[in-house]
This record gives structure tokens, sequence and C-alpha cells, in this order.
């Protein structure tokens, strides 16, 4: 895919975005009244902001949303791996270690600023089985967070995860709201494109070491 194909999918995505040459993080999403802050694969971000409300979307890709409600902050993240065959969470390949590094790394940016393990409420959403080829990837990325959770004794509050549609997912932090819209068959020709760029991104780079329905 192209760099100006890729935009275009992104701007199937996110259409009410204003998109720079480089990609724009940060809109007003007047729907809702609120800063919006899209959360692409491979990111996470956290906030204490009660104007902010996180947004992403999922093919066969997981996102977290976690938050300590008496802290008043919370975060997503948003991950493609682990796709290697068979082995568990803590598996030593690459693809494994990826997902689980995105985990700790949320929930290590909620406690550092106040938050508490025994007080995190946590919602996943995602791991469609979109992408032809894949030997059923989303569903293995939807059974690791399931996994990983509970070897993490952090219990689920709340999911929505598997089938066959991408999905799009509001988060609001301050509140721990979420509004989730499941895609149909243009927007999903667009997930599969942006996650296929991103996929291609990952197996080349090595490992850094840093609901409602409507």
């Amino acid at each position: 895919m192209t760099g100006r194909e890729a935009a275009h999918a992104r701007r199937l995505a996110f259409p009410e975005a204003d998109y720079s040459p480089s990609g724009t993080r940060r809109y007003h999403d007047p729907r809702f009244d609120a800063i919006a802050i899209k959360v692409f694969p491979g990111e996470h971000y956290v906030t204490a902001s009660a104007d902010e409300m996180l947004v992403t979307i999922l093919g066969s890709c997981v996102t977290a949303c976690i938050r300590d409600p008496m802290a008043g902050v919370g975060g997503m993240n948003h991950f493609m791996l682990p796709e290697a065959v068979g082995g568990g969470w803590d598996s030593a390949s690459a693809s494994m270690r990826y997902g689980n590094v995105a985990m700790e790394r949320l929930i290590n940016d909620v406690l550092v600023r106040g938050g508490l393990r025994q007080r995190l409420e946590i919602k996943v959403f995602g791991g469609g089985n979109v992408m032809k080829g894949t030997a059923n990837i989303g569903h293995r990325n939807a059974d690791f967070v399931e996994t990983y959770l509970v070897a993490e004794n952090l219990p689920i509050t709340a999911h929505h995860l598997r089938g066959i549609l991408p999905r799009r997912v509001h988060y609001f932090p301050s509140t721990g709201r979420v509004m989730l819209l499941e895609l149909q068959r243009i927007e999903e020709e667009a997930v599969v494109r942006s996650e296929g760029l991103y996929k291609s991104k990952i197996l080349v780079e090595p490992i850094a070491g840093s609901a409602e329905l409507f």
C-alpha cells in the first residue's frame, strides 16, 4: 500500500478528521462535543482530562480500555499481535511479546498517574476475523487478551470480542462510557487495508522497548 492509499484508508475510517500529510491525531467531534484522540495500531494513550474521548477502529486488532474511576485517569491501547501459531501469552516469540507489552504499558501508565490495580475497570473489544489468510488472528488476539487478564487477576468489566465485522470504538475515560459501532463492507475494506499496512511494518521492524451500540 502506498502512502496515499494508507491516508485514504484512514480517511474512510475517520471521515470527520482533518488530515495533514503526516496524519492528524486530535480533532473536535461535534457529535459528542469532545476532543477526540485517535489511537492507531501499535499506540496507546492515557488521559486525566474529562474533555477527551479516545477513538479507534478495529479489525483483527484488539483494544483494551482501562481506567481507575477514583483516580480519574484512563486510557486505551490498540494491538494486532500475537499472531504466532501455538504458545500462550508468555511465548518468547516477538509477536506474542508485543501484545503483552501493549497491555503492560497501558496498565503501568494508568498506575503511575495514581491508579490502583484493585480499582481498575477493564473493557476489551475487537478481535474480528476480517483479514483473509491470517489463520484466525482476530480470534487469537481475543483469546490472548482474555488469557492475559486472567493470568494477571484483572477482571473484565465489559467486552465485545470476535465475530467477523470490524468495529469503531469511542471511549470516555472520565466516565468509562463506551460506544461501539460495527462497520459494514465499505469501512471493512478500509480497515483491512490499514491493518495490512501495519502488519507489513511490524513484520520487518524490531519491537521497541518503549458498551453501547450506535
